[in-house]
């Protein structure tokens, strides 16, 4: 975010006399990580996790630290979290005989050591420790890990929804107006005549990247990107299963068949072809494993080739849900980026396409 009185003007929040940012017009950056650790530390300190099952005690205590970054930024209205943060959690155990009598008692860490905007749909990883490695210190552990990993991560994707509807800002961005001008006290001037319509030049685009919406609830995405090669080629990389692991660095299944299916990224994406002309064109329908139940979008790949040696392929991806399963209202921007970074500028590199 720019500061007043640096950097290109463009994007400067300049002060008014109000003190106000219209409609959240501007870039506005509010810092969450206390309001972060305030909310875990009521999430996750004093959960009960067994309470007698077993023979066996098992509560969290407390919220030991908190570190990194979080934030909320907000564009013309847009809620833009972002976050890279550690937690460790404290927890205490106790096992008892059939009688009652206290046979151990532990204290231990819950740790997860990074939780990221970039992986919102995914639970983060989480490690536990017990400061008693004995049998009956394992079983402790082992009952804590069970039984307390689920809760755990169901209270941190709590404050993962939490922060894609705004965090801190939520409140204010629902209950603050827009501010109204004030009435003029000039007297009434007479209409003036009605000038001309004019008619502007159409705007020439550029880009070759744009997410419009469509219905209610969904986004689309259409890119154009050149590559150096023949289009049968580029066609082939990404309905080979095996050039497709070897340039995401993950696992896939790919049918080449229409009405076959796909899985690919280890299975985060899955999917079904509904057309295929080699060489030319690519429909399938595509689904991520963070969408919300039976929700599908369309991909369409239409590959051109101007001249000998270079492709053209126009992407159109529709029907992208604007939220997933979590909350997050990044689904779309997130989607591009995949599309861009993850597969076609690694094909770039790894293929030697680039232009």
């Amino acid at each position: 975010m720019a500061r007043y009185g640096e950097g290109d003007k463009r994007w400067i929040v300049e002060d008014r006399p109000d003190g106000t940012n219209v409609h959240n017009w501007h870039w506005a950056e509010t810092n969450c990580l206390e309001w972060s650790r305030t909310l875990f530390s009521s999430l996750l300190s004093n959960l009960t996790i067994l309470d007698g099952e077993g023979n066996l005690f098992i509560k969290t205590t407390s919220l030991r630290s908190l570190d990194g970054e979080a934030y909320i930024n907000i564009r013309k209205g847009k809620i833009i979290p972002g976050y890279e943060i550690s937690l460790t959690l404290n927890w205490h155990g106790e096992a008892k005989d059939s009688n009652g009598a206290s046979l151990l008692q532990v204290d231990g860490a819950v740790e997860i050591p990074y939780i990221s905007d970039e992986n919102a749909d995914e639970d983060p990883e989480l490690r536990i420790t017990v400061n008693d490695e004995g049998p009956v210190g394992k079983r402790i552990k082992d009952a804590m890990l069970s039984k307390g990993k689920p809760l755990i991560l169901e209270k941190v994707r709590v404050w993962v929804q939490s922060m894609a509807r705004g965090g801190p800002v939520k409140d204010e961005l629902e209950k603050k107006p827009a501010p109204s001008p004030s009435p003029s006290p000039s007297p009434a001037r007479p209409a003036p005549s009605p000038s001309p319509p004019t008619t502007a030049a159409p705007k020439k685009e550029t880009s070759t990247s744009t997410k419009k919406k469509e219905k209610k609830g969904v986004k689309s995405i259409s890119m154009t990107e050149r590559f150096n090669c023949r289009a049968k080629d580029l066609y082939e990389i990404l309905m080979d299963e095996n050039r497709w692991k070897g340039f995401t660095q993950s696992n896939a299944r790919i049918s080449k068949e229409v009405g076959g299916e796909f899985s690919i990224f280890d299975g985060s994406v899955t999917g079904t072809n509904l057309e295929l002309q080699e060489g030319k064109l690519i429909v399938q329908k595509w689904r991520f494993g963070s969408w919300n139940d039976g929700v599908q979008s369309t991909v369409r790949l239409v590959f051109e080739e101007p001249e000998t040696g270079v492709t053209v392929v126009k992407l159109t991806h529709s029907d992208v849900p604007e939220e997933d399963r979590y909350g997050n209202a990044t689904v779309a921007e997130n989607t591009e980026r995949g599309w861009r970074d993850l597969i076609f500028q690694r094909i770039r590199a790894v293929f030697g396409f680039g232009i």
